[in-house]
């Protein structure tokens, strides 16, 4: 999709373990930042799309989450559309924001994304991650899932995320197949640690080297500590603007959407392409650039290996060439095409309703030059892949954006 829509503002909490604040809390940080960057009032939102997945199983909050969030911070009135779409709820989100607005519907709108998944009792937040999946064949996968090594299923569910499990399956197949090995994935965690140490929202801030990555307690084969990423509470906004209306309140270098593409997954042969792809493919396509005009990247690194994975995906490099990539430090602060500055998922933290936007206002801090210590000099086109949910080989739900100034 095309669009005609500029992100006027971005406001974002800090990451982490948040047991004591709740949803309304985390989201009115984030939205009161936005609306101080675009430099309006509440009172000029016309609709608003709030990004969560899983408050109903943590907090228990259902049905009006975005309604609950909103008026606890004293928005009321506007049209509220709640959105819910795996690990890509906030990315949804802004995509309907954007089309919404690109239609002439509205010309400001609110994007939020807001998610707790701390709770006391650890198998309520690792239930969000197994209701990701089609739960009549949940049996199935898992036991799948035990027969194909690296340690078994057991404890996937409970003990952890079972998509660390899917995670694990695929970085053995990529291993396999075009001789990845578990140090590039380390490389991928140490490079994350090192931009993640420069960012001040970043959930964990201390740098780890390869070797400490290597060395830390595996989760599932090949899979270490660091290579996973943890979960968290947060929230992150974004005020998104016709550009007739942002040119007429006076936005300062507000970033352009210039393209947001969202697919689900389908079933297609092994060796076809998947949604990374098709969403990628559309998504150069609708902006006019191809993978050699990005300057920077936030790519949704729920493991090592996927972020390794997406550059193939992505077509930052070809198919088996991604630990080559890591090697050559293209993708690393200072290298040619820096992925994740953020410090990403793995460091960043990953509070699945908020992780998508919370790519967008790293990319539009980047875009501006507002990033401190890891700016991307120069950076102009920059693009975000936020993927979500799992049935048969593919993501339940893909979102790729391109945003410019």
């Amino acid at each position: 999709m095309r669009t005609d829509a500029v992100i006027a503002g971005v406001g974002m909490t800090r990451f982490g373990r948040h047991l004591a604040t709740g949803l309304k809390a985390l989201g009115a940080e984030a939205v009161a930042a936005a609306l101080a960057d675009a430099g309006v009032e509440a009172a000029a939102l016309e609709a608003a799309f709030v990004g969560n997945a899983a408050a109903g199983l943590v907090t228990g909050q259902e049905c009006i989450r975005g309604q609950v969030v909103l008026r606890g911070m004293g928005i009321g009135r506007l049209p509220v559309v709640n959105v819910e779409n795996a690990c890509a709820s906030a990315s949804t989100a802004l995509h309907l924001a954007c089309a919404l607005v690109s239609a002439g519907a509205y010309d400001v709108v609110l994007a939020l994304g807001v998610e707790k998944l701390y709770h006391e009792d650890k198998r309520r937040s690792f239930a969000a991650f197994t209701g990701a999946v089609d739960v009549e064949l949940l049996g199935g996968m898992l036991a799948a899932l035990g027969r194909g090594g690296g340690g078994g299923s057991g404890g996937a569910g409970e003990k952890r995320s079972m998509f660390m499990d899917l995670y694990a399956a695929v970085a053995r197949a990529h291993m396999e197949r075009y001789g990845t090995t578990q140090r590039h994935f380390a490389m991928v965690a140490a490079k994350n640690s090192e931009h993640g140490s420069l960012n001040p929202r970043a959930q964990f801030r201390e740098r780890l080297t390869v070797e400490e990555v290597l060395a830390a307690p595996v989760v599932v084969e090949p899979l270490t500590r660091p290579m996973c990423s943890p979960i968290g509470d947060g929230a992150a906004a974004v005020v998104v603007m016709s550009r007739a209306r942002a040119r007429r309140l006076g936005v300062a270098k507000p970033v352009r959407v210039v393209a947001s593409v969202l697919h689900s997954g389908w079933d297609h042969a092994p060796d076809e392409p998947g949604t990374v792809e098709v969403c990628a493919a559309e998504a150069y396509r609708d902006a006019g650039i191809g993978p050699e005009d990005l300057d920077v990247v936030e790519c949704h690194d729920a493991s090592a290996p996927a972020e390794l994975i997406a550059y193939e995906s992505l077509g930052l490099c070809a198919k088996g060439e991604g630990g080559r990539l890591l090697e050559e430090g293209a993708t690393r602060l200072g290298g040619r095409l820096p992925v994740n500055p953020s410090g990403g998922l793995l460091r960043k933290g990953h509070p699945v309703g908020a992780t998508g936007i919370a790519q967008v206002v790293e990319l539009a801090e980047q875009l501006q030059g507002r990033s401190g210590a890891r700016q991307v000099a120069g950076a102009r086109v920059a693009l975000a892949q936020n993927g979500g949910g799992a049935i048969g080989t593919d993501a339940a739900a893909m979102c790729v954006t391109v945003l410019a100034v």
